[in-house]
C-alpha cells in the first residue's frame, strides 16, 4: 500500500519514515519483547491513523494491489494447491492489512475455501471508504493473541494434531498456541535481515532456519513427503 499511487506522495513519505524508524527496533536482538511491544503497537497504530486519513475507498484494493508489486514466494502455488488438494487447513497470521493480503492472495489464484486469514481489517462507512480498522490492532509481537482469540476456529481443528509452522520473526513462533491436543508441530523459520546479528535466536527457536531464501522450496519438499507424493 505503502507504494500505491492512490495513496498521496506525503503519506507514502510518512509510512516510508515509520518504517525506517520503527522496524529496526522490531528485529534489534539487544531488546526483549516487552521493550518492543509499546513502540509496534505504536508503530501500527500511526501507520493506520494515516491510511486512515486516506478516504480509502473499497473498491480501489484491487487496482491497488493489481499495480503494486506484491507477491507471495517463488513456488506458492503449489502449497497452496496441494494443501487444498488433500485438505489441509492453511491459516495466515499478518501483522499487516488483512483486505490486501486476502487481494494478493486472490489475484494470485489461489484463495481456496481452506485459506483463512487473521489480520487487521479495515472498517468501511456506507459509501465505501476507510473509516476504522475492525477489533484489537495484531501486530508481530501479538499474533499469539490472534490465535487465542479464534479459539473458536482452532476447535474445529482438534483431529489435527499435527502443526507445519512458517515464520519470518520470532513473534510469529507462538501462532498455533490455539490449537488444541495438539502432538507434533515443525517451525520453519525464514531469516531475511541482519542474518549474523539474529542467526544464534532463529536456531535456537525454530528446527528448521532458511537464510535469505525466497522460495518455498523446502516447506514444499516436506509436504509432498508428507502427503507421500514424489
Amino acid at each position: 500500500m505503502d507504494n500505491s499511487k492512490l495513496i498521496s506522495s506525503e503519506c507514502r513519505a510518512k509510512l516510508k519514515e515509520l518504517l525506517d524508524t520503527y522496524y529496526p527496533i522490531e528485529i534489534d536482538s539487544s531488546l526483549s519483547v516487552e521493550e518492543k511491544l509499546p513502540l509496534m503497537v505504536e508503530w501500527w497504530t500511526k501507520a493506520h491513523d494515516l491510511l486512515i486519513q486516506q478516504a480509502i475507498k473499497k473498491d480501489h484494493l484491487a487496482v491497488m494491489v493489481n499495480e503494486s508489486d506484491a507477491m507471495l514466494r517463488d513456488g506458492f502455488q503449489l502449497f497452496f494447491d496441494h494443501l487444498h488438494k488433500h485438505n489441509v487447513p492453511l491459516l495466515i497470521f499478518s501483522a499487516g492489512v488483512g483486505d490486501i493480503l486476502e487481494e494478493v492472495i486472490r489475484q494470485a489464484g489461489v484463495f481456496h475455501p481452506n485459506v483463512k486469514v487473521f489480520s487487521n481489517y479495515m472498517d468501511f462507512d456506507e459509501s465505501g471508504v476507510l473509516r476504522a480498522f475492525k477489533g484489537e490492532l495484531i501486530h508481530v509481537y501479538n499474533k499469539r493473541e490472534g490465535a487465542m482469540l479464534n479459539t473458536g476456529h482452532f476447535q474445529e481443528l482438534r483431529a489435527r494434531p499435527n502443526v507445519l509452522l512458517l515464520g519470518d520473526s520470532l513473534g510469529d513462533l507462538n501462532m498455533a498456541d490455539g490449537v488444541q491436543d495438539m502432538q507434533n508441530i515443525l517451525k520453519i523459520g525464514f531469516l531475511n535481515d541482519k542474518v549474523e546479528e539474529r542467526k544464534q535466536a532463529y536456531l535456537d527457536s525454530y528446527d528448521i532456519v532458511l537464510v535469505k531464501d525466497e522460495t518455498m522450496e523446502v516447506p514444499n519438499a516436506i509436504l509432498l513427503y508428507l502427503t507421500g507424493t514424489e
